[in-house]
């Protein structure tokens, strides 16, 4: 294990401690290592139609894997100069995936689609039924949220609301499956990393988070603005460290 996977290893557990220990405002560290320089991130395909990328775009295993890009405005590298550090992202991708599933034993169970849900910082096991209406997530800058779906998560015009000073790149949606959203104004990062099934499928809408896929990565019209481009928001509190 190298210094950028431990110290990922290290930081999503230590999260994963003070939230289930019912500490509702920790110093978000995760994730670490290459991931922080994604927007997108995929395995097996990126493919980017109309709609726009703020971050960086990567792909691997990039020997097989093909980038395709249709009209999609990015604003950041994209393969193959991304290629090195995708793959050392991709790694990352896999460790932070299993370290977020080892949450699942200490989380709060909730039911439905999240609609008018009012949700302090913590850990949530959530089924699958599909997400629609407004959710809103209120806590600090330091609030950490971390969402386990039993299965795909999808929704279908499905908002998230940030409130008393919460910021988009604490959250993290972390599906059993894939992901697919559409017409949605989804808030967080989404860690896809099931090696199997986990990709992620982007209609309309926008994502304010990282879009990381461990097989295909597929966005339509939509607008992608990952974590370094927030952090560098002004009036936005720095991603990842010193809240």
């Amino acid at each position: 294990m190298n210094n950028r996977q431990n110290y990922l290893f290290t930081s999503v557990l230590a999260t994963a401690a003070l939230l289930v220990g019912g500490v509702s405002s920790v110093s978000a560290q995760v994730p670490a290592g290459a991931l922080t320089n994604f927007a997108a991130l995929g395995g097996t395909a990126v493919t980017c139609t109309g709609g726009s990328i703020v971050g960086d775009v990567g792909i691997s295993p990039g020997i097989t894997a093909a980038y395709t890009n249709t009209g999609c405005l990015v604003a950041g590298a994209t393969p193959p100069a991304t290629n090195q550090v995708a793959a050392q992202a991709r790694a990352d991708l896999a460790g932070a995936y299993a370290a977020f599933q080892s949450m699942s034993g200490s989380c709060t169970a909730i039911t439905g689609s999240l609609a008018a849900s009012n949700l302090a910082p913590g850990v949530y096991c959530v089924d699958a039924v599909a997400k629609t209406g407004l959710l809103t997530l209120t806590g600090p800058s330091s609030g950490v949220w971390v969402f386990l779906i039993d299965g795909a998560l999808t929704g279908t015009s499905f908002s998230v609301e940030m409130a008393g000073g919460a910021v988009p790149c604490n959250v993290f949606w972390v599906p059993g499956l894939a992901a697919t959203m559409t017409n949605s104004a989804l808030k967080g990062s989404i860690f896809a990393g099931n090696d199997v099934s986990g990709s992620i499928t982007l209609t309309g809408g926008s994502l304010a988070g990282q879009a990381l896929a461990s097989v295909a990565l597929t966005t339509t019209g939509t607008s992608v603005i990952g974590c370094q481009a927030l952090a560098t928001t002004p009036g936005t509190p720095r991603y990842g460290y010193d809240y």
